[in-house]
């Protein structure tokens, strides 16, 4: 990309303008773990985020059930089971 015209190459959102999603439900201890590495990258990024709960939601429990917790940014799935925090940051900064 480095030889693109400047016409071309696509600016990455800031952070601030990214969004996270965490899928998962009660009594997962994946999930809870998954949580505080989102709280923790959202929180020093000033990225905006919410949790779901798969059992209050048909179509993500469908979707999701045998992944989560599962991580999506900006709608997309970026991961599950197990959040790798630097992973996460360079998903969020790149």
């Amino acid at each position: 990309m480095a030889g693109m015209s400047p016409l071309f190459r696509r600016k990455a959102p800031a952070p601030h303008e990214r969004f996270v999603t965490l899928v998962r439900k009660p009594g997962c201890h994946l999930c809870d773990d998954a949580q505080a590495v989102v709280e923790k990258v959202c929180a020093d990024l000033g990225v905006p985020w919410e949790k779901k709960d798969i059992t209050e939601d048909r179509e993500l429990h469908d979707r999701y059930w045998e992944q989560i917790p599962v991580v999506l940014v900006d709608g997309e799935q970026h991961t599950f089971w197990r959040v790798n925090e630097e992973r996460l940051r360079r998903e969020l900064t790149g």
